[in-house]
Parts: C-alpha cells; sequence; structure tokens
C-alpha cells in the first residue's frame, strides 16, 4: 500500500518541486521509502511515490520503478494477489519480487488488457517513454483512489486530493454539484469530488493521456461473467464457501506482521475463521470495546477468538478517549464524510500494536443482502401496485404520517409515496438520502437541485447489457457495491486507515466471488435470517450466537456528545457553515435546533453531515463559491 502522484505537463515545465509537495502532503500512506523521476528529455512528466513496504521490503521494490529496458515507468498503490502465478507467466528478467514489477512485466507483454489479469486492489499510473503516454488504471471495486485533474496544458494525478492541493496548480474552489450531493448522500459519488475541476477516476476505468487524446475505458462489469452457479442449492453453497476461501488465502500473502479486524459480526467472524484455518500461527485479532454494554461488542468478538484460539486484542475504550481523537479524525479526512471515524480509531489502536496490514469484513452486507433496505425494497418491488395508485392519494397518506408521527422514517416514507413509481430506480436512491431534497434547497436558497447521483449511476448500470435480468436483490447489491459502498465506505477505509499507515484488505470484495453470487436466484438469498446465504455456506463455522445476534455496528453515544461534550465544536461549525453566503442561514441553525429540542425528524447524523462540511472546508482552505473569507475555526473540544 503505497500514494502515488505525479503531472504531465506539456508546456515543458519543470514540476519536481511540485511533485516532492505532494509526496509531503501524503507521507503518511508510505513511510517506507520516497520516490521521484522526471523525463529528463522533455520535461513533459514528473511522478512521485510514497511506499509503505508489504511485499518484498528490499530497495529493489522502491519506487518510481522502470522496466529492464527503460520504455516504461510505473507508480503504483495496491496489492496484486495474483503476482506469483503472473510472474511464473511472463519472460522477464525480473530483479526483484515485488508486484510491482509484475506488473511493469504484464503491461509489456499485453499492454493495457494486462488489467484483465490483475486480481487485487490497485490505482497505478505508467508512462510510456517511447510512445510518450500515460495510463491511469484503478481497479475493478475501486478499493484503491485515484483523482486527477486536468486543463489545457497538464494532467495532474494522486491517491490523495490533499496532495493534488499541494500541488499548488488547482483552484480551491467547492464544487457546486458535488455539495448538493454530500447533502444527499454524505459523500460525493465519482467521477464528482468536493473541488472544482478535480475528478475520481471511476472503478474498473483505465484512463490514455497523450498531448493530443484523452481515452477512457471500463475494462469490467460486475454481472458479466464466464463463471456458471451450480443448479442446486447445495452445489452453490459449496461454490461460494470456495471461492470465499480462496479470496482470504489470496489475501495473506504478506513480508509484514498481519492480523484481522474482528467486531464478533457475521462477516468479520467468518473472515477471521477462515484465516485460522489455514494459518500456521494464531491470527491476530482486533476489536474496540467499551466498558458501557449497551455500545460494547466485545463479548461477540471474544466467543470468536476463543473458538479460534486468536490471539486477540480487546482494547478497551472510555468514549473520553474517543472524543480526545475526534480532532485529529476529522483533520484525516482527505475527503469530506459523515462517516469512518469508526475506522479512523480501530486503525490507530491495531497500528500501534506493530500490524501493519489487516483483514476486514468489509462488503459482506452489500453482496449477500445483509442490511435491512434489502428487505425493504424487495417488499417496495413486491407491492409495486401500490406505487401505481395516483400520487395525490399516496401523497396525502404520507402527509398524514408525517403530523401524527414524524420522524425521520415518516419523511422518506412520503418521499416515497411521493413518486410515481415504486420501481428500483426510483426506491433506492431516496432509502439512502440523508437530507431530502426539499431541505437541501432551503439550505442552498435554490428553487431546483441538480441530478441526482445515486439516480444517474443507477440508470448508467440499468443500460448496460443483461443488468435488468440480474435477480432483484443482486441489483441492489450492485447498486451498493458502486454507490454507497464505493464513494463511502470504501474511501473511508483508506483515508482513515492510510492515517496511521495501515493497509486494509476486503476479501468479500473479491471479483470472482461478487461475480459468482450476483448469480444466485433470490429464492437461495432472501434475508428470512441473517445473510442466509452466506451462513449456510461456511456451514458450521459460525456459533449459533453470532449468527443470532442483533446487528450493532460500531456504536457510539453520539446523540448525547453533540448536545454536551461537542456542543461548542458542533455549534460553532453550525454557525459558520450558515454564516457562508451560499447557505441559507436561518435554515442551516433550524436544523441544529430541531435537533437540540429533540425534534424526531432531525438525527445527530443529519448536523453532524454540516460539521463535518464545515471542518474540512475550513482544514483545506476551501472557498465556496464566492470569494468571501470565513474566520477561521480555532475550538478545541471541551
Amino acid at each position: 500500500m503505497c500514494g502515488i502522484n505525479g503531472i504531465i505537463d506539456f508546456s515543458l515545465q519543470n514540476n519536481v518541486h511540485r511533485v516532492a509537495s505532494m509526496n509531503k502532503a501524503m507521507a503518511h500512506r508510505g513511510r517506507n521509502n520516497e520516490g521521484i523521476w522526471k523525463d529528463e528529455q522533455t520535461n513533459s512528466i514528473t511522478l512521485g511515490h510514497r511506499r509503505l513496504s508489504i511485499i518484498d521490503l528490499s530497495s529493489a521494490g522502491n519506487q518510481p520503478m522502470h522496466s529492464h529496458d527503460g520504455r516504461y515507468v510505473l507508480v503504483f498503490n495496491g496489492e496484486i494477489y495474483n503476482y506469483k502465478s503472473l510472474q511464473k507467466q511472463l519472460d522477464y528478467p525480473f530483479k526483484s519480487d515485488s508486484d510491482s514489477e509484475v506488473i511493469l512485466a504484464a503491461f509489456a507483454k499485453w499492454g493495457i488488457d494486462c488489467v484483465k489479469q490483475l486480481e487485487g486492489m490497485f490505482a497505478f499510473a505508467l508512462w510510456d517513454n517511447f510512445d510518450k503516454k500515460l495510463f491511469l488504471v484503478r481497479d475493478r471495486l475501486g478499493i484503491k483512489p485515484l483523482y486527477y485533474y486536468r486543463d489545457e496544458n497538464k494532467y495532474i494525478f494522486s491517491s490523495e486530493m490533499r496532495s493534488m492541493l499541494a500541488s499548488g496548480l488547482i483552484p480551491k474552489h467547492l464544487d457546486q454539484h458535488g455539495l448538493e450531493d454530500f447533502l444527499r448522500y454524505q459523500t460525493v459519488h465519482a467521477p464528482r469530488t468536493m473541488i472544482e475541476n478535480v475528478r475520481m477516476l471511476l472503478p474498473a476505468h483505465y484512463v490514455e493521456i497523450s498531448e493530443t487524446e484523452w481515452i477512457e475505458k471500463c475494462y469490467w462489469q460486475a454481472h458479466h461473467t464466464e463463471q456458471e452457479i451450480g443448479k442446486d442449492y447445495k452445489t452453490i453453497k459449496k461454490d461460494i464457501y470456495q471461492r470465499l476461501n480462496e479470496a482470504v488465502e489470496k489475501r495473506l500473502v504478506a513480508d509484514v506482521p498481519f492480523g484481522a479486524f474482528l467486531s464478533g459480526g457475521i462477516d468479520s467472524s467468518i473472515v477471521v475463521g477462515l484465516m485460522s484455518k489455514m494459518s500456521n500461527t494464531k491470527v491476530k485479532t482486533f476489536c474496540v470495546s467499551f466498558d458501557e454494554e449497551e455500545f460494547s461488542e466485545a463479548k461477540y468478538a471474544k466467543l470468536i477468538a476463543n473458538r479460534f484460539g486468536t490471539e486477540h486484542h480487546d482494547i478497551r475504550l472510555h468514549p473520553k478517549d474517543f472524543l480526545e481523537v475526534i480532532p485529529n479524525a476529522l483533520s484525516a479526512m482527505d475527503h469530506p464524510s459523515g462517516d469512518g471515524i469508526n475506522t479512523y480509531i480501530v486503525s490507530k489502536v491495531t497500528k500501534e500494536k506493530g500490524i501493519d496490514m489487516v483483514l476486514s469484513g468489509l462488503g459482506g452486507d452489500e453482496l449477500f443482502a445483509g442490511y435491512d433496505l434489502f428487505k425493504m425494497l424487495n417488499k417496495f418491488n413486491n407491492n409495486k401496485w401500490i406505487g401505481k395508485l395516483p400520487v395525490f392519494l399516496k401523497s396525502n397518506v404520507g402527509k398524514l404520517r408525517q403530523k401524527y408521527r414524524p420522524s425521520v422514517a415518516s419523511d422518506k416514507l412520503f418521499g416515497l409515496l411521493s413518486q410515481k413509481d415504486w420501481k428500483l430506480d426510483y426506491t433506492y436512491p431516496l432509502i439512502r438520502q440523508v437530507f431530502l431534497d426539499e431541505r437541501i434547497k432551503s439550505f442552498l436558497k435554490k428553487n431546483e437541485l441538480s441530478e441526482n447521483r445515486v439516480s444517474a449511476a443507477f440508470k448508467s448500470l440499468a443500460r448496460q447489457k443483461d443488468f435488468r435480468k440480474m435477480p432483484f436483490l443482486s441489483q441492489i447489491s450492485v447498486a451498493e457495491l458502486f454507490t454507497y459502498l464505493q464513494n463511502v465506505l470504501l474511501r473511508d477505509s483508506d483515508q482513515m486507515s492510510m492515517a496511521h499507515t495501515l493497509e486494509i484488505r476486503v476479501p468479500f470484495l473479491d471479483y470472482k466471488l461478487i461475480e459468482y453470487v450476483l448469480q444466485v436466484p433470490d429464492s437461495f438469498k432472501y434475508p428470512h435470517s441473517p445473510k442466509k446465504l452466506l451462513v449456510d455456506s461456511v456451514g458450521e463455522l459460525l456459533p449459533s450466537e453470532i449468527v443470532n445476534r442483533q446487528k450493532m455496528g460500531f456504536t457510539l453515544p453520539w446523540q448525547i456528545w453533540l448536545k454536551n461534550e461537542l456542543f461548542r465544536f458542533c455549534d460553532e461549525r453550525i454557525e459558520s457553515l450558515a454564516s457562508r453566503p451560499e447557505f441559507n442561514y436561518e435554515s442551516i441553525t433550524k436544523v441544529w435546533r430541531q435537533f437540540l429540542d429533540n425534534d424526531p425528524r432531525v438525527s445527530w447524523a443529519r448536523v453532524w453531515n454540516l460539521v463535518v462540511l464545515e471542518n474540512w472546508l475550513q482544514e483545506h482552505g476551501i472557498s465556496t463559491f464566492s470569494s468571501l473569507a470565513i474566520p477561521s475555526l480555532d475550538s478545541k473540544l471541551v
């Protein structure tokens, strides 16, 4: 795991000092080595790299890395899990045992089509000295980030936006459409970001850049596969277990100490169980827990640790300990997010125990229908006739619910009843929305908003060949994988773990496993019990106490904190955001007052999104649509 960046400048300016600044801005991503390379012949390209050594710890794995003939230069972030098997297929004079050099050798043999051979998580830039072209590539699921900026003369790319800004070449202006997207979904969906003209390369895409061309192509779609699923439930379970087992095994290749996050939930428990079966040593497991029983998953994690004989680290924290790291966690946010602080704290304590790489259960809920929204959307789908009733009739029912049972759920139900149809195109984007459109219009003093990015993403998916032929729950899974998972969970996982130079690997996002599970009929997957298909596929691996436990997540007393210990911190940021000229002061502060008055229509998470947004704008010096300066905030937590 590393950080990459670079500048292509066809005006032939020397950008070494700028790339050095970009490297420095993301030093946390890799402290083992730093490298910079410039094309001495033309000055047209400069590449930078920060290295976190995981495979081949020797200096032979340092980057930027050159092919043996000097034609290609690579900067690479991620891991290629099948690099050993690829190495055997390549007639190449290897000088290292690194997966980075395998990419160079594979590109020399297959060209850009080599990406179809790579299994792993990756973002890389490869410069062709002969053809004077740069290739930017991102992995199939978007596990590793890759941002870029382009204008008439230059292209800038990096693993992080803060590094992009450190180049000094990008105006620090807020993207208006990105702001609307954030208010809707607590994130900005690729390819847009929160910064104007800074884009994120889409998952499973590559770009070919020359002085005259920008060619972007998609090289993989989740629902297009040559795999065939079993004809009966027994065979399907066996196939899933085999693919999941292989996915875990591939991700255990490392030359550094590694372990696993263990919450005691189904997904992390399965990962730990499979790791333990194939490891010659005790698996190191990590759980952050609290003395307060209502917030702690410690007993479930301990149960799994005992079952598989792991070297378990139950890291007990008091809420006060967590509060103290919140400012640093917010500062670590390269891109604003309403989530992620949980990952920051568990990554911090894991790294402090000497671990450089961990496996995580991330992705299990999205792939195996683990969220309640799968049940909810399935219910809407089975009652489409209600959706076809006249809108005025349905919306009136929704208004009555809002009046007599005011809540966030009632507001969303009104939104659903106001839709002209209950197709997934309409229901999914609304179910995932944080602030509804009418509220956002009030925030931003607008009559209309830009196109809903989740709706647009779903329409794009639906236009792909055979998408509608997938089982209904699999359509939801694909939507989850390429909206919420990619743009919230994976982005948070990367930025918060790499803040501590910790690599996270995610077996449930193995693309071969995904391709297979998406074909499984709903009748085998429908969540009558928690992730039934997944649990049945691993047989006796998990005890019933884990399978049947109530889903908790990483729960904290945010509702209380925002009104007490975090009150001043939040109040100042709400006030500052509301005072920006593009925002409606009364509308923003009204939400804050409603929350403080225990209005059931305003949850702590909605208020926290606004706090995070303003804090991020301050941290990164981002101006909104006008140049009016906003005073900096220096208040600390009480």
